[in-house]
């Protein structure tokens, strides 16, 4: 059996913002560490995008030199206290657990955050600076353009990100609610980034303020890392209603606005009584989450397939469930009614069917003819996808773009342009945080490969 992770009270933590997941202390590190096999072969790192050691850095919490496990995995990753939180290592490295097969998977994703955690307390320890004549520029400070920027970095290059907001972070900071990622973490993290010599340039609005052609005279390579911060809707009557909101503009008013703080903070945010999340990824589950600790009383999570299909990390929904979100599966909005007002009043769903599997892999929805119905909610928020951010990709001449508006790149994240990487959303679409970090990291290794060649 897995150590269990400490944490909030269901009913008490639906009241509050702080953080739900306590974290092990170090007597229950050791516990799980100690279920670790340590195998000679090691399938669990074939699962990491980041490629960290992983038997090494647990056989060294058991060993309790904890400081000794931090180092390993700050080898291959420098957001161990991000990604011990928030990546999906039930579908990565502990899918590959052997332990996994019989049982249940050593929690390698909890003790990455205790090492992490841990470290934070202690005092980060700070690597000599190499210095270097040669400059990048990286655009878009989110998992993979702060990766990106670490490694090259580490290798000795000038490197310098340019952020269109006021915050540095992306998705980190905007995207994620401060009960599964508290702002103080990544804060912590990007200063290590800082210290290890990446200068942050915020409020720079790249193919607004400067073009990277601009940027391609002034540094010797440019990565864009700039995500997928473009929403999705589902273009249904009324849609634009008040009270109708996409995830993306719901969670930055709460996470990167401090609209759960307000009055203290100027940026209201609208939620009523009964809230409507159309979707069941991790953005649904955060989404119908912060309803609930802004003041709902009833969130629904309105879904067009069933729970087998919901792309949701499990621990996210079974979080969901236990604060008491409820689950409308096999359901579909058709159209959102309003009020004399313009405000939502209701809306009409049908029941849907799964058919045959579709190029996602999973059962293609379909509706069953009269089972229209109706639901009373105040507020609808749309989680059903975000596209990559079309600024950057369409003030880029010669650049090779997809029908979805990402960026072409190959494996290396290299583009049609000389010199211009990519990486992250902005080239694969929504994604998670440990992939955009792979891909952060390997683009790092390909610059250097391209400088050093040039």
């Amino acid at each position: 059996m897995r150590t269990p992770m400490p944490e909030q009270d269901s009913k008490e933590r639906t009241k509050n913002f702080n953080e739900v997941a306590f974290g092990y202390d170090e007597e229950d590190a050791v516990e799980e560490a100690n279920r670790c096999l340590n195998c000679k072969k090691p399938l669990c790192v074939k699962g990491c995008p980041v490629e960290i050691d992983i038997s090494c850095f647990i056989r060294f919490i058991k060993e309790k030199k904890f400081k000794e496990a931090i180092s390993k995995i700050k080898e291959k990753n420098t957001l161990p206290g991000i990604c011990g939180r928030v990546c999906p290592q039930e579908t990565q490295c502990e899918q590959l657990c052997i332990l996994g097969k019989k049982g249940e998977p050593v929690a390698i994703g909890r003790l990455e955050r205790f090492a992490a955690d841990w470290e934070r307390k202690k005092g980060v320890k700070i690597p000599k600076k190499i210095g270097t004549t040669d400059k990048v520029a990286v655009v878009g400070s989110g998992p993979a353009g702060l990766t990106c920027a670490a490694e090259l970095a580490k290798l000795g290059y000038s490197v310098t990100i340019f952020e269109s907001l006021h915050k540095t972070g992306g998705v980190l900071m905007y995207g994620i609610p401060e009960f599964r990622m508290p702002k103080a973490i990544v804060e912590a993290e990007i200063s290590y980034i800082q210290q290890i010599g990446v200068e942050i340039k915020t409020d720079v609005v790249v193919g607004k303020s400067i073009t990277v052609d601009e940027l391609l005279q002034e540094y010797d390579a440019v990565f864009i890392g700039t995500g997928a911060g473009l929403p999705m809707f589902m273009h249904i009557p009324n849609e634009n209603l008040n009270g109708v909101y996409s995830a993306n503009e719901f969670l930055t008013r709460v996470n990167l606005m401090n609209a759960y703080k307000f009055p203290e903070y100027d940026t209201p945010v609208r939620v009523g009584q009964r809230v409507a999340v159309v979707g069941a990824g991790n953005v649904a589950m955060d989404s119908a989450r912060t309803s609930l600790r802004l003041g709902a009383e009833q969130v629904f999570i309105v879904y067009r397939r069933s729970e087998k299909e919901m792309p949701a990390r499990k621990e996210e929904v079974e979080h969901a469930k236990e604060e008491g979100v409820r689950f409308m599966l096999l359901i579909n909005p058709v159209k959102i009614f309003g009020d004399e007002q313009g405000f939502v009043k209701r809306m009409e769903c049908i029941r849907m069917r799964l058919g045959e599997p579709d190029e996602s892999g999973r059962r293609r929805p379909l509706p069953i003819k009269g089972s229209e119905f109706t639901m009373d909610v105040d507020t609808v928020i749309v989680a059903i996808g975000q596209r990559p951010n079309p600024l950057v990709p369409k003030t880029i001449k010669g650049l090779e773009i997809g029908k979805h508006g990402n960026i072409i790149t190959d494996e290396d994240g290299r583009t049609s342009i000389d010199a211009v990487f990519a990486g992250g959303d902005i080239a694969t679409g929504a994604a998670t945080v440990i992939s955009a970090m792979g891909m952060g990291k390997k683009s790092a290794e390909a610059i250097d490969r391209y400088i050093r060649e040039k």
